[in-house]
């Protein structure tokens, strides 16, 4: 963009601050061009200079100044394999006006970050169908957790589903294969967890009773002998890795979890993946919940071990 534009604020984009609707719709400003070209006066709302505190209204317009004196030139983006579309594509389970629900793979991460260049994220362009915008997380699964992973196809959509999430009006249920066979077939695990750094920039989570409120109900569906157990979790709080600490705290490590299970986590002869999968989402506003059938290692673990779980 080379020369000045002017965009109206949409129904969609309605009372957020001006720096925010940048960042939505221009994502190529940074925050620091944002706030210079507001200091300038380039940046104008309905022909009025703004602060980047101030709120945009549906209907207003927004002058946009010529981009090139705002950014720096950008590295293109490395080119995704066909195979990621064609996968993040065949793993949609539902899809209406408002959202598009997803059994993300195991081994691919919700969001990019340093060395990532495939993720969920990236992949929401490909996601898009007859929607002009992409779209938008709005909860996440650990790289190695498979499963339900619901998207909002506008930012209405998205604040609601942010705001039944925090609200825990949201209900989730989890299958995991757990070494050994808890000592309780049904139970709920509080513990407060919080996180401590393990070295090298990576995060660990702790017990903590000073950390944050944590509570996890469960119920073991299935024991194989006394080495494996089916378990159904439902997280009553959704903090980091907290299903994956507390089955390691009652001594029951989730299969393949070596972060948080050490050595007994693994059981020779089968996958060293991680045995976690979003099986089901219940959404305020729908009447049955989204079931995303298990698949990859944790599928074949299932047949190896005549697991079959409906």
């Amino acid at each position: 963009m080379t020369k000045v534009q002017t965009e109206k604020v949409t129904a969609e984009d309605n009372d957020i601050r001006i720096d925010r609707w940048f960042k939505r719709n221009f994502p190529a400003f940074s925050h620091t061009s944002i706030e210079k070209a507001l200091r300038k006066g380039q940046i104008r709302i309905d022909g009025k200079k703004a602060k980047s505190s101030t709120h945009v209204l549906a209907g207003q317009e927004i002058r946009i100044p010529p981009m090139k004196e705002y950014i720096k030139e950008e590295k293109p983006k490395p080119k995704i394999d066909e195979k990621y579309i064609k996968e993040i594509q065949k793993s949609v389970i539902y899809k209406d006006t408002d959202i598009i629900v997803i059994n993300k793979p195991a081994g691919l991460p919700t969001q990019g970050g340093v060395g990532i260049n495939v993720s969920v994220d990236s992949l929401l362009e490909f996601l898009k169908f007859d929607y002009d915008k992409r779209p938008k997380l709005v909860h996440r699964l650990d790289k190695d957790t498979s499963g339900a992973l619901v998207l909002a196809r506008s930012t209405n959509t998205a604040s609601e589903l942010t705001g039944a999430f925090k609200s825990k009006n949201i209900e989730k249920t989890y299958l995991a294969l757990v070494v050994g066979n808890p000592e309780l077939d049904e139970g709920k695990i509080d513990l407060s967890i919080s996180k401590q750094d393990s070295g090298a920039g990576k995060e660990k989570m702790i017990a903590d009773e000073k950390g944050q409120k944590a509570i996890t109900y469960y119920k073991v569906i299935e024991k194989m002998g006394k080495k494996l157990s089916l378990v159904e979790l439902y997280p009553h709080t959704g903090r980091t890795h907290q299903l994956r600490i507390h089955m390691s705290h009652i001594g029951n490590p989730i299969l393949g979890d070596g972060k948080y299970g050490g050595k007994l986590a693994f059981i020779e002869g089968l996958s060293k993946k991680m045995h976690l999968h979003s099986y089901s989402i219940q959404l305020p506003g729908y009447e049955k919940p989204f079931v995303a059938e298990v698949t990859g290692k944790m599928a074949e673990t299932f047949y190896k071990l005549g697991i079959s779980h409906k």
